[in-house]
């Protein structure tokens, strides 16, 4: 059995992860959903590592899946507990001392996001529209849960450098969505390749894939966790 610890988006709570954690739970695994104070603005990146510490406690065979900016907690995260496995899932790849508000300038990203509206012939409204960049997968009834449940994103861990200065002695592997329209998967590819120097995982479905496709994520993480760690994967 492992110990499935998922760090949310911006934004978001354990809820984000639900269908996920069922299905993981499902197949015998203990999974910690981590509460960050994302809407607390004295917090920033050291008290969300801090969160998801204290919420593991001493639980061990840990696969930490850390999602968008997640990803800069996770790996903090790791820095810290014994992990057998990181899983970046449509991750904000971070690079030492690299603020976080500085990462959409340093990648690139708003002029990867012009050229993809201009590519999909999106207007302008719709480049801004959640439901046609996140939720464009998801059922009305999802969506509307999913509006109604998130939570305010403090700007403070934007501001201050990511401090760590090498990433963590930990196996670290990517999960990219094929169809992501907030980080389009060319761009992440690319960033996956540049920042990390490895060939990311490819699966189906939209930037809220816990969300929208929570079975098949499931499975992916599953396979990914019986690569790395050489562990049965199966069904219990």
């Amino acid at each position: 059995m492992a110990t499935y610890v998922l760090i949310p988006p911006a934004g978001s709570g354990p809820w984000y992860w639900h269908l996920l954690a069922a299905q993981l739970r499902e197949r015998g695994h203990d999974v910690v959903t981590v509460d960050l104070p994302c809407d607390d603005d004295s917090a920033g990146l050291v008290e969300y590592a801090d969160a998801a510490v204290r919420a593991i406690g001493d639980r061990t065979e840990l696969v930490v899946v850390a999602q968008s900016f997640g990803a800069f907690t996770g790996p903090l995260v790791c820095d810290r507990v014994q992990a057998d496995l990181l899983v970046l899932l449509t991750p904000m790849v971070p690079l030492p001392g690299e603020p976080p508000g500085q990462w959409w300038g340093n990648t690139g990203y708003e002029q990867v996001r012009r050229a993809q509206a201009e590519r999909e012939g999106w207007s302008p409204e719709e480049s801004d529209d959640p439901r046609v960049i996140f939720f464009h997968e998801l059922p009305p009834r999802l969506i509307e849960e999913a509006a109604s449940r998130a939570r305010d994103q403090s700007g403070t861990p934007f501001e201050k450098p990511w401090p760590l200065d090498t990433w963590p002695n930990v196996p670290t592997r990517a999960l990219l969505c094929r169809g992501d329209r907030f980080f389009p998967i060319e761009f992440l590819r690319d960033l996956v390749s540049s920042r990390l120097g490895i060939t990311p995982d490819e699966m189906d479905g939209g930037h809220p894939v816990a969300l929208g496709r929570p079975q098949e994520l499931a499975e992916r993480l599953e396979a990914i966790r019986q690569d790395v760690c050489g562990v049965d994967s199966t069904r219990t």
